[in-house]
């Protein structure tokens, strides 16, 4: 059996852990790292991320984007840590990346640090009370404040990727960005965006895809196209 390239992570993005198992199983062995969110919480999405781990041997995001008092994050981390799951989500406040590194303690789990979620614009952080200046510089300063308190990793659009590569702060530290859409496919809900091999070639180690795949008539055939294009020249060097 072929190993799956892990630098895509495909979103279970559906409604509950019967549909996301349906869809794993859909997706077989060309895919070995999944990212179950909070929006299915409530519809199963622990006991899914268990199964898919433990049963099933594949690597796990959990992107739960935590935020609260450092007290709460510490408790909320060491319980999940205990599932051994690969890597967790919380804002990229300093206060909370730190809290969340002292409950990840001792486990594998990596904690990475949400910057500015990749649907939001200037306008939504101006509605927001967010500082004034340009989201990318926001972007950055956030992913660097995050490094500083102990982030293993950083959530960014692919947009700001390569600028928070060429930062010292994220020599060895991982960046995941979510907001990635295959050439043709729809924006949905994102809008700071770019291809696969894009992404790649501006320093992600691992690119979040959902609709695209899931919503494809044949999701293993649109996750082998994500795979094979993340395998092209265009992923090795920066696209111009």
């Amino acid at each position: 059996m072929t190993q799956p390239d892990d630098r895509l992570i495909v979103a279970l993005d559906v409604p509950n852990a019967v549909a996301g198992l349906e869809l794993a199983d859909r997706l077989g062995d060309s895919v070995g790292f999944y990212k179950i969110g909070l929006g299915m919480l409530t519809g199963g999405g622990l006991a899914l991320a268990n199964e898919l781990k433990q049963e099933h041997g594949k690597r796990i995001f959990l992107d739960m984007k935590l935020f609260d008092i450092g007290a709460t994050v510490e408790a909320a981390v060491r319980g999940i840590a205990q599932f051994d799951l690969d890597f967790l989500t919380v804002h990229g406040d300093p206060h909370v990346v730190r809290a969340a590194k002292a409950g990840a303690a001792g486990k594998e789990l990596k904690i990475l640090a949400v910057t500015i979620l990749t649907s939001l614009d200037r306008a939504d952080l101006d509605a927001g009370l967010i500082v004034p200046g340009d989201v990318r510089d926001i972007v950055i300063e956030r992913a660097a404040r995050a490094f500083a308190a102990g982030a293993d990793g950083v959530i960014c659009s692919p947009n700001e990727a390569a600028a928070i590569r060429a930062i010292p702060e994220a020599e060895g530290r991982l960046i995941v960005t979510p907001g990635v859409r295959p050439a043709g496919a729809a924006l949905g809900d994102q809008k700071r965006v770019a291809t696969p091999a894009q992404a790649v070639a501006d320093g992600a180690d691992h690119i979040v895809v959902g609709r695209p795949i899931w919503t494809a008539p044949d999701p293993r055939a649109a996750a082998q196209a994500v795979i094979a294009e993340l395998a092209s020249p265009q992923a090795l060097q920066p696209n111009r």
